[in-house]
């Protein structure tokens, strides 16, 4: 398979102006995962970048953080944890509530996902304004874990989510906007 530079997998992600509503535009991943040599090198990218350690969990931030950390996990060999909205996992959870714009929301995962020092890499497809990542990796060091870093797809720079995660290990992000 032909590797992509950056410049090719950033060529791939569809720009929708004035979606969710007037004024966003809006990264569509979708575009990139539905060509089978983008989503390998957005795959690879990513796992590279962490290559240098030892992962025990990756722990994906629903919905798009699934599409990203399974394959990851299956290529860095370590398992998978779902971080969810709430009153979606069936055993007993941690929670985590952080700040939106206007209100505040809530992720969980199950108490007992993350044994006591395991080695976690969060991720998810976008990094914004930090606020559900920060939430993420609150939970993983509630857990017991020990954070390895965040890995996401995309970055919107001009948001300032990275500030908020300087406790959460190595942050990187493959496409910056």
């Amino acid at each position: 398979m032909t590797t992509l530079t950056i410049e090719q997998v950033k060529d791939k992600i569809r720009a929708v102006p004035n979606f969710p509503k007037e004024g966003i535009i809006f990264r569509d991943i979708t575009t990139g995962i539905k060509d089978a040599v983008t989503m390998k090198a957005m795959i690879d990218y990513l796992c590279e970048q962490y290559s240098e350690y030892k992962i025990d969990y990756i722990a994906g931030i629903e919905s798009r953080g699934f599409i990203f950390g399974m394959p990851m996990a299956y290529k860095l060999n370590c398992g998978f944890i779902p971080i969810r909205k709430p009153n979606k996992l069936p055993a007993q959870t941690i929670k985590e509530s952080y700040d939106l714009e206007y209100g505040s929301d809530t992720i969980e995962i199950h108490a007992d996902a993350i044994e006591e020092g395991a080695n976690v890499l969060v991720v998810d497809d976008l990094l914004a304004t930090g606020g559900t990542a920060k939430a993420a990796c609150s939970l993983v060091k509630k857990a017991g874990g020990n954070l390895i870093g965040a890995a996401f797809l995309i970055e919107l720079s001009d948001l300032g989510g990275r500030e908020k995660l300087d406790n959460c290990g190595k942050v990187i992000s493959m496409l910056q906007y």
